[in-house]
């Protein structure tokens, strides 16, 4: 018997920079950063922000050098827009799970707003049941679906803006921005609790993360089909530091891992930055009394 020969995989590749994707509803975000990396054939990619199967909308994936910036996505600032379903409460606080209590109450539109102070600055909260919170190093999410009892600590979490958008009865559009850590499935759980009618998510899309909106994301096909020219930046993620252009040698020590002093009448005496030599990304650091020291350095080609 005779069989076709197997064509081999194309190569990976060094890829640098970062997509925004407005991932679908339905998939998760391991999955949307697993198509994102072989429409790139990228060596090195990473999500910056868990979104639920559930939930839609802004997953900034990094490639490649992008994955040392992670972390100036993931402690910015989150926006959502969302969708509360009055009358139940669910075991996954969302649409997928089990209905655990139900209520023939509903709220009327004052009622909600006038909930809304309660939910807004630092508050406590206790993150769901199924969660990626870690309990004796085991996340939150594996225990439940083993049926085991979940105890999860409230935690602070920073609501910086909630507003109600849209009351229609059995549903409220709510919309909210808030810091890392927060869980708006909780927010809706909690809400319903306090109303004495239940509720959980039944749609939720995040709009911002950190510098990224959804102006800037771009879809699964669009990714497939345009590749490259979907691709921001390594320093796309870093518009929220102050950026230094540095000199040829000045660059090569930061490149080692070795501080410089910035000169001239704009440069900085302190705070975080990043530094640039012919329009390339060489580091990013803090500067202390004009020395900038590097906290992490980029490989990218010049």
């Amino acid at each position: 018997m005779k069989t076709e020969p197997v064509e081999p995989r194309p190569p990976k590749r060094d890829v640098h920079g970062w997509v925004v994707l407005d991932k679908p509803a339905g998939i998760t975000s391991t999955h949307a950063v697993s198509v994102v990396r072989r429409a790139f054939r990228a060596k090195k990619a990473g999500h910056a922000g868990t979104l639920d199967p559930l939930a839609s909308g802004v997953l900034p994936i990094a490639l490649g050098e992008a994955t040392k910036t992670v972390p100036y996505i993931v402690d910015g600032k989150k926006s959502y827009r969302f969708v509360v379903q009055w009358g139940a409460e669910t075991d996954t606080d969302d649409a997928e799970g089990r209905v655990t209590a139900e209520s023939a109450n509903r709220p009327d539109k004052t009622d909600v707003e006038a909930l809304l102070p309660e939910f807004s600055g630092t508050i406590e909260q206790i993150p769901p049941r199924f969660s990626a919170v870690k309990i004796q190093g085991e996340r939150a999410y594996d225990l439940a679906r083993d049926g085991q009892e979940v105890d999860l600590k409230p935690r602070l979490v920073d609501i910086e803006r909630i507003a109600l958008v849209e009351h229609k009865g059995e549903c409220s559009v709510m919309e909210v921005d808030c810091g890392k850590g927060t869980y708006v499935r909780a927010i809706a759980r909690d809400m319903g609790r306090r109303l004495g009618c239940y509720g959980h998510i039944a749609a939720l899309r995040r709009t911002c993360v950190g510098v990224f909106d959804e102006e800037r994301a771009v879809s699964v096909e669009t990714v497939q089909e345009k590749g490259d020219e979907t691709l921001l930046p390594v320093h796309a993620a870093l518009e929220g530091l102050t950026m230094v252009q540095v000199l040829p040698a000045q660059s090569q020590r930061l490149a080692q891992g070795q501080p410089v002093i910035l000169r001239g009448r704009d440069a900085p005496e302190s705070g975080a930055v990043y530094a640039m030599f012919g329009g390339v990304l060489i580091a990013v650091g803090d500067v202390l009394n004009g020395e900038l020291h590097p906290v992490r350095v980029f490989n990218l080609p010049r």
